[in-house]
């Protein structure tokens, strides 16, 4: 069994994790009080390095989505899926139960503390409130899903080299250093940073999942509550990655993906459709109009510190997530070419994303402005999480609405992290051909090995703790993401002529 694996980046991510875990669940306060001070000195000295990163990234893949090199194909032959499954699987895995969580509240962190140095609760303030989480989850944030996936997807699918590992992809800048210890340092920092990554994305929905658990049933708060949510998620998931692409990921995936939509065409006719309309036109508007100067924006005289908490946060969350995304993504989409992985992800994940934002941001906002449900004074209350099942049941149905949310957001963490899952379990594996699945066993084991990270960042508690988390696992990344932007140029200029995949 363990000759399937390649025992110094196994090891040594489980090592890695070990001494990540084991100080915060013996020592929570100390380690709340470090990481806050971390947290600080990472925005402060590195902030601006994950914004120019932005700004690179997103220009290189749109240029090269636009160039010749747009038409080379990733494998030959037909489709791995068809382009629902792509999709749905493409989207599922790369939002988890961050959209549901920050969908519904996240304007409204912006209302009281809005940007540019706006009036708190004017009218550009709301304006910017709902049209913010729209930027912070378009193009800029799914570009980063591209770059890796492209660059393991070349070498995975074209040059025929039977492993998914981010080491591979930047061996044309790293040469033999990616086979050693080089290659195994930065394959052992990926699965770091995911494993911190994913537990960002768990230790936001465990908490909005328990709330609604206790709203429906009265179930008192409690660690053990969140305890026994992240454990049957990682049931549900173990199950769908045991089964594989095909017959697990795949289907859990396609319902995923009509179920949320059923609940979101739900909310926008049984909800304030005038207003979601006007606002989500509004906010698309905003968007376009404002995009160079909310990418930009780096408050040069000001220091209100939005940028810091919150656009910072996200392209460092972005930057931590997208190798596992860009396995994933390389591993579904043999036969498509750069042009389409690149618009796909583009499309699907930003216009996603934005209905998302949309209608259920919408809602909560109405029901803000018009005085039925603050979901302000609860975040000042530090019931972010409360706030959600409180929103949701106010829609027709109360409990029932509530309850089909609450297994929505099972599903979500269940697809996103079975994928996860898989990507570790790739990345982990000795060999993996393009048709093959890695080993059933390291599967499982990932899947339940997941859980321990957001349990330690939810038992030390606070948004600053999953903050850190993210900024910390995404800095190393920065570098990996340059090779790989490097290997993806020198493997087109080399041998990307389209007519040659054609």
């Amino acid at each position: 069994m363990l000759e399937r694996i390649d025992k110094t980046i196994f090891y040594g991510s489980l090592a890695v994790l070990f001494l990540l875990v084991a100080p915060m669940l013996v020592y929570s306060q100390e380690s709340y009080d470090v990481l806050l001070k971390l947290k600080v000195s990472i925005e402060n000295g590195f902030g601006s390095i994950y914004q120019y990163l932005t700004v690179i990234v997103m220009v290189f893949i749109i240029w090269l989505a636009m160039s010749r090199y747009g038409d080379v194909r990733l494998g030959e032959g037909p489709y791995h899926f068809n382009t629902f499954s792509w999709a749905s699987m493409l989207f599922c895995a790369g939002v988890a139960t961050g959209i549901l969580y920050w969908g519904l509240i996240e304007w409204a962190y912006y209302l009281d503390t809005p940007p540019f140095g706006l009036e708190p609760r004017s009218a550009h303030a709301i304006e910017y409130a709902a049209t913010y989480g729209m930027f912070h989850w378009g193009i800029a944030g799914w570009a980063f899903y591209c770059i890796p996936a492209i660059a393991m997807g070349y070498v995975y699918h074209v040059k025929k080299v039977p492993f998914l590992r981010i080491s591979k992809a930047c061996k044309a800048v790293l040469g033999d250093h990616a086979d050693g210890i080089v290659g195994q340092v930065i394959d052992i920092l990926f699965m770091v940073g995911l494993l911190f990554s994913s537990g960002t994305s768990m230790g936001l929905g465990t908490p909005m999942i328990s709330a609604s658990i206790q709203s429906l049933f009265g179930v008192p708060e409690s660690f053990s509550l969140h305890v026994l949510v992240i454990l049957f998620c990682a049931t549900i998931f173990s199950v769908s990655v045991y089964l594989g692409l095909h017959k697990g990921i795949r289907r859990l995936s396609n319902f995923n993906t009509v179920f949320a939509f059923i609940f979101l065409a739900f909310v926008f006719l049984a909800g304030p459709t005038v207003f979601i309309l006007k606002m989500s036109l509004n906010s698309f508007g905003l968007m376009t109009q404002e995009f160079i100067r909310m990418l930009t924006w780096t408050e040069p005289v000001t220091d209100t510190r939005f940028v810091e908490d919150w656009s910072i946060f996200y392209w460092s969350w972005w930057i931590a997530v997208g190798p596992f995304n860009g396995i994933f993504i390389s591993k579904i989409s043999g036969g498509r070419s750069i042009r389409q992985v690149i618009s796909g992800a583009l499309f699907f994940g930003s216009i996603g994303c934005a209905i998302f934002y949309c209608v259920l941001g919408n809602y909560a906002l109405d029901l803000e402005l018009n005085g039925v449900y603050m979901t302000t004074e609860a975040i000042s209350a530090g019931k972010a999480a409360h706030a959600i099942p409180n929103i949701i049941s106010s829609l027709p149905g109360g409990q029932i609405t509530l309850l089909l949310f609450c297994l929505m957001s099972i599903t979500f963490m269940a697809t996103t992290f079975d994928s996860t899952s898989y990507a570790l379990a790739s990345c982990a594996a000795d060999k993996l051909e393009a048709k093959d699945d890695p080993p059933s066993w390291q599967r499982l084991f990932w899947a339940f090995a997941l859980v321990l990270l957001p349990l330690s960042l939810i038992y030390v508690g606070g948004l600053d703790t999953i903050k850190f988390a993210v900024l910390s696992s995404a800095l190393p990344l920065i570098i990996v993401y340059i090779l790989m932007g490097l290997s993806i140029l020198h493997h087109l200029r080399q041998g990307g002529d389209p007519s040659a995949n054609s």
